[in-house]
């Protein structure tokens, strides 16, 4: 009788397994997102993350190292889908950047766990012994980078105007954005936070255009 062959690895068990740990990886970070919004990153606990996610701690542990991996993972995860968004591709021009700027905007509008997450965090990692501030520090860094160079670029091919400060304009773009999604937290049903960022960035424009 010819001997039964097992499964070859990589087959259709192996797959359903890695989606499992895909999924379950997924649902850890989002509701550590839940956590770190609502109660920071110190007062958050792996234990209660772990229970909201129906595994226990050595589970959850399985997939992240400590509480600082996690928070790390929870970072760069959300940094991944801002950054697809706004420099996969090399904009046609400053004003269509600013158009999907806009739209990112937009996009957090429906992600609030994230937005009030970032909030938090940010204010916290004002310390630096704080496991996030230098992933802060250097994000906005490479996001004021990013900003002056598309700035010099549009002043250099005439879309701007030549003789701006184009690092003090994108420190301002960042500031004004940064607040009025802290207000819109606060209070989502008080403004329409995707129109004011759009507002502003129009008016910016209009200001700095040759």
């Amino acid at each position: 009788m010819p001997e039964k062959k097992a499964p070859a690895a990589g087959g259709t068990a192996g797959r359903g397994g890695y989606a499992v740990g895909d999924a379950r990886r997924r649902k850890i970070l989002d509701t550590a997102v839940e956590h770190f919004g609502r109660w920071g990153f110190h007062a958050s606990s792996l234990a209660r993350i772990a229970h909201d996610c129906g595994i226990t701690q050595g589970g959850l542990l399985h997939h992240f190292r400590s509480k600082e991996d996690l928070l790390l993972s929870v970072l760069a995860h959300s940094e991944r889908h801002d950054m697809e968004r706004l420099f996969a591709h090399e904009p046609a021009s400053y004003a269509a950047y600013l158009d999907t700027l806009g739209g990112l905007i937009e996009d957090n509008t429906r992600r609030p766990g994230i937005v009030r997450m970032f909030n938090v965090l940010v204010g916290e990692s004002g310390n630096p012994g704080h496991p996030a501030h230098a992933y802060f520090k250097e994000r906005y860094a490479r996001v004021l980078r990013d900003t002056v160079s598309l700035m010099e670029r549009a002043v250099a091919r005439g879309e701007l105007r030549p003789g701006l400060d184009c690092p003090a304009l994108a420190r301002e773009q960042l500031a004004v954005m940064d607040g009025l999604q802290l207000q819109w937290a606060l209070d989502p049903d008080a403004m329409d936070m995707p129109g004011r960022v759009r507002d502003y960035l129009r008016r910016q424009y209009e200001a700095l255009r040759a």
